[in-house]
Order: C-alpha cells, then structure tokens, then sequence
C-alpha cells in the first residue's frame, strides 16, 4: 500500500512539473467592522439561535447558575478539570472529567448536562467558541449531554470570525457552537439534539 500511494504522489508531481505555482493567498481579511455593542450584539445573535440568554454580573453569577440548574432540574453536573470551585453550587453532585479518570460515555449521557466556561464567542454569528481550556475540558464533555450551560465574559466577545481566528491558539481543539444542535429532515422539520445537547443556555457575565 505504502509503495502504490508513493508511486501514485509520484506520478502526480511529474504531471505538474511544468504547471506554474500556485499564486500566494491573500489574508488580509477584515478583522473589524463598525458593529455597535458586541456584547449586547452576541446576545441577540445567540438567542435567534434558540439558546438563552442571560446577562449578569460576577456578583450575581454563582446565584444565577443555581436558579438555571434548578429549572434544569439537574442533579447530576459534568464539570471540567479546571471549572472554578464557587461555580460548582450546592444541591449537585459534580463529576469531574479528568485526563487521569476520564468519565465513561455512560457517565456523559447519564449526566443531566455540563457546565463550561469559554475560549470566547464571535458577536457577528452568535457563536460560542471552545478550545478545549480547563474551564471547558475534552469536546465530548459538550457533545454527549443534553443540557449544556456556558459562562461566557463579556471581554471574550469578539466582532468577526476573522477576529476569532486570530485570537485562538491555532494547535488547540476548536469548536464553534451556534445554538443547541438542531437538523432537520427533507420535509424541515427541525429536530434538536441530535449531534450534540438539545439545550444550550449562555450566561454573559458583565463587570
């Protein structure tokens, strides 16, 4: 197999030998727009995606994370390595996801959802990026619950996917969230849930 996909490249480069090189690609893409308040933009954007949105203040955070796990109902929370300690209120039982214990598939899906912080989230799009931080751990932390529960910054709120890009750390694990997951067959109708959690709530936390 090794000398057939060798011989075959090979035969590939003396084809396009005498082709001129590919010209440079340009990247100066625009990084910034005149979008007005990217927080309060991000959070219209988001919410058209069908996810919540709650604005607070860091004083009112772990208060507020209570009240949506409550109306969640969950009593069982997958948390991150590195989820800061006041996040993980009262009345849960918390299982932590660690590179030395790894929760099982079957810990993931028995779980009533995760909660995570964020790499930062795109205002233009309404997209909520992760690069697998230790606020927000390995992607199948994100992917096999139902419920997910993301603190966003508001000083993680960037204008463009440009922007985005260039703020990331391009040898981390990314992945970009517009809402819950949602398809939707050849009749559209929308089902939710299928390729990751099928509620999705965003609390921006301001000042």
């Amino acid at each position: 197999m090794a000398d057939a996909r060798t011989d075959m490249l090979a035969r590939i480069r003396g084809a396009l030998a005498d082709r001129p090189k590919a010209a440079p690609v340009p990247r100066d893409y625009q990084r910034d727009r005149p979008l007005g308040g990217l927080v309060e933009l991000a959070a219209e954007r988001i919410a058209d995606y069908k996810a919540t949105v709650h604005r607070v203040t860091a004083a009112g955070l772990v208060e507020l994370i209570t009240a949506r796990l409550a109306e969640q109902g969950a009593r069982r929370m997958i948390a991150p390595p590195g989820l800061p300690e006041q996040w993980r209120v009262d009345g849960i039982t918390w299982l932590t996801d660690t590179a030395d214990a790894p929760l099982s598939v079957t810990d993931l899906d028995g779980a009533d959802g995760v909660l995570t912080g964020a790499a930062l989230a795109i205002a233009e799009t309404g997209t909520i990026v992760l690069d697998a931080g230790p606020d927000q751990g390995r992607r199948a932390l994100t992917l096999v619950p139902d419920y997910h529960l993301c603190v966003l910054r508001s000083d993680q709120v960037v204008g463009t996917v440009p922007a985005a890009i260039t703020a990331l750390t391009a040898d981390r694990p990314v992945t970009f969230i517009s809402g819950p997951s949602a398809t939707s067959d050849i009749e559209f109708n929308r089902v939710e849930g299928v390729h990751g959690p099928r509620t999705l709530d965003v609390l921006i936390v301001e000042g």
